[in-house]
């Protein structure tokens, strides 16, 4: 398995992806060598061999990350291997040693599983050299990145997910809505592509842990005297809509005064969207937290009423889940893959203010509509299980595997 990050060394929702649904892949009897770009101590983790590609330590891997892609501008055979402050130059030492790897190792793999468009030349070159069966895992596209936009994104990353998603004997998508990407801005015939969602493993967010009314104080303060607490954990990127947010609930404040915003993360748009607060006469109603884990990250969660996904484009979007864990009524845009497997929530285009600003007031306004719909979403998510995540994949390693012998 070929990822870019694990829990406690992840940016984002990848690394939290890969760990769960490695976890239920071992229990289900699989065997897996895990392959990381950087060198680290993951405590928790005993069902796999980890294996580090580089001497780079996380904290070095500043600029490396799952979602940086705008560095990205040379081909792989003109990156420097030994130069590891570079993207280019830690995946060409990825790539070597996942070649390493595959000639050390006597036994040889039933299937290379990479994940998005980091380890894609790495599965691409094991192929080639070994004849073992490749999956790419599509968690996001550079579409996705890029909010969609035609022009947008990096040509080279488009390039290289073209690539992975051509040589790939199988490919995994996150969501109808990623297959759907796949299939019309990279004309991959749609019979090559599994949808899996992802899954939620409520034991993750529990352990050892209680929510801290001290963590958020003020935002206490507030709901003591009434206010909706509206939260949103993400990063602060053009494909989160989180400007579309902002003035959502700028319109939502208008019409419904008890009203705060918690926005949780960071991101390239940060000082854009502090700066659109207080253009919007809202900045004493608005909540920045920067970047934020652990005990402030779950406790972000648990101070708020209301979750808004207000994504341009979202594969899937584990965030709602641990959102509904929480206790929180969610709204999520049309445009996120994790609204297909949910129904008890509200919906709307990514792009209609109004829309969003109206679900807002109306969850805000009404504790029946807002504790039913907290109830009944709890209910869903506890039937979205990642043992189910690990037999649709084992199925599709032994298809695969199959195919590739006849």
């Amino acid at each position: 398995m070929l990822g870019w990050e694990l829990p406690p060394h992840n940016s984002g929702g990848l690394g939290v992806a890969c760990y769960h649904m490695a976890k239920a892949l071992a229990h289900s009897g699989v065997d897996i060598d895990f392959v990381v770009p950087y060198q680290a101590e993951h405590p928790d983790i005993d069902f796999m061999n980890i294996r580090a590609a580089t001497p780079v330590t996380p904290l070095e891997r500043y600029g490396l990350g799952a979602y940086d892609t705008s560095t990205v501008y040379r081909r792989l055979s003109e990156a420097d291997a030994d130069e590891l402050h570079d993207m280019r130059g830690v995946q060409k030492r990825y790539v070597q040693f996942v070649e390493y790897l595959l000639e050390e190792d006597s036994s040889p793999y039933d299937a290379i599983h990479a994940h998005d468009w980091l380890t894609i030349e790495a599965g691409i070159r094991a192929r080639e050299l070994h004849n073992i069966p490749l999956i790419v895992h599509v968690h996001a596209t550079e579409f996705d990145r890029s909010g969609l936009a035609d022009s947008g994104g990096n040509p080279l990353i488009h390039e290289i997910e073209y690539q992975g998603l051509m040589m790939a004997d199988r490919i995994i998508a996150v969501s109808n809505a990623t297959k759907n990407i796949i299939v019309q801005r990279y004309n991959i015939p749609a019979d090559k592509i599994d949808v899996v969602h992802n899954a939620f493993d409520p034991a993750s967010m529990d352990a050892s842990y209680s929510y801290d009314l001290r963590t958020y104080a003020y935002l206490e303060t507030l709901r003591e005297e009434g206010y909706t607490i509206v939260t949103t954990i993400t990063r602060f990127t053009a494909q989160k809509g989180l400007t579309h947010l902002m003035q959502a609930a700028a319109r939502a404040s208008e019409r419904y005064d008890r009203l705060a915003f918690l926005f949780a993360g960071d991101g390239e748009q940060r000082d854009e969207l502090i700066q659109l607060a207080a253009e919007l006469g809202i900045a004493d109603k608005v909540f920045f937290t920067g970047f934020i884990r652990g005990k402030k990250w779950r406790d972000a969660y648990s101070v708020g009423d209301i979750f808004v996904m207000s994504s341009v484009s979202e594969p899937f979007g584990l965030t709602a889940l641990e959102a509904a864990h929480h206790g929180n009524a969610l709204i999520l845009t049309n445009q996120s893959g994790v609204a297909e497997v949910l129904d008890n929530i509200y919906r709307y285009d990514f792009w209609d203010i109004d829309a969003l600003a109206d679900r807002i007031v109306a969850i805000a306004s009404s504790d029946a509509l807002k504790s039913s719909l907290k109830e009944n979403v709890k209910k869903e998510y506890a039937r979205i299980s990642w043992h189910d995540v690990a037999i649709r994949c084992q199925q599709i390693y032994t298809t695969t595997s199959q195919g590739a012998i006849a």
